[in-house]
């Protein structure tokens, strides 16, 4: 049994926020580079440009990419051979989220009461914790600052099998279609099939994390990503709306068993400011 205490996960949370909001990760900055060179649109070709450089200027003066910092996900990886020590672990997040917001100076976008008062936490808490048992002696945290604007979009269809891949396809072109530039293109779509209604949303947030534009690593689920790319790429929505060959950077597929009812699909969409920073304790 290995023991990790609570003061070395809250001090990395803290830091893969911070991280997180100033760098753009370098497998998204070559995705908005390559999309760059195949653009046609002179208007595209300048959005991009300033993405770039906006990326530039907040690394080098280490201020927020975007003034979203979104909301905290956390993804977990615990082994079951870990021991937490000195505290709840949750908590422990918590108070990571609670010092990066702060010492980075990062946006509070979090309300309590959604529905009424709206009033904010003030902290950016409570984060949005996901954790899977692995088999292991180690702690994965992967931190994903989630942007409203993207978030919003997301969409859930639950299908029926007679619809199959071609209902999947309409489906997520459709919701990148409604989405517009809401959401902040060029995009990466993440996309979730099978499972379960909360399963399949869960697939979809996840499928964002893979390194942009890397295949899924079952052949049928990598040309569909291909296929729905290049319709998705045909709306010509392009880079913050403004037109153009490039909505989306990239498309990633994750899928699970299904009921033999049901084909559940999930789109969640992460704006060009696709940030998520990971550690392993």
């Amino acid at each position: 049994m290995r023991e990790i205490d609570c003061q070395q996960i809250t001090e990395s949370v803290s830091e893969l926020f911070q991280e997180a909001c100033l760098y753009l990760p370098e497998d998204v900055l070559d995705a908005i580079k390559r999309a760059r060179a195949v653009e046609e649109s002179p208007l595209a070709k300048e959005v991009l440009d300033s993405i770039v450089e906006n990326a530039e200027i907040a690394a080098q003066e280490k201020i927020p990419l975007c003034q979203d910092t979104g909301s905290a996900v956390v993804f977990l990886e615990l082994g079951q051979e870990v021991h937490i020590t000195g505290g709840d672990l949750y908590s422990a997040i918590n108070e990571g989220v609670r010092r990066g917001y702060d010492k980075g100076y990062l946006r509070k976008s979090l309300v309590r009461q959604p529905y009424s008062a709206r009033a904010n936490t003030k902290d950016n808490t409570p984060a949005i914790i996901h954790t899977d048992i692995v088999p292991d002696d180690k702690l994965k945290i992967i931190a994903l600052p989630k942007g409203g604007g993207a978030e919003n979009m997301t969409r859930l269809a639950m299908l029926t099998p007679a619809q199959g891949g071609q209902g999947v396809i309409d489906f997520v072109v459709r919701a990148v279609d409604e989405a517009g530039s809401n959401p902040c293109p060029p995009v990466i779509v993440g996309i979730g099939i099978g499972g379960t209604a909360e399963q399949t949303l869960m697939l979809a947030k996840k499928a964002l994390l893979r390194e942009t534009g890397k295949p899924n690593p079952e052949a049928e689920f990598a040309e569909l990503e291909k296929e729905i790319l290049k319709q998705v790429n045909n709306l010509g929505i392009g880079a913050m709306g403004y037109g153009g060959r490039v909505t989306a950077l990239a498309v990633h597929i994750e899928v699970l068993p299904a009921h033999i009812t049901g084909l559940p699909v999930a789109v969640n969409l992460q704006c060009h400011s696709a940030r998520h920073r990971e550690v392993i304790l």
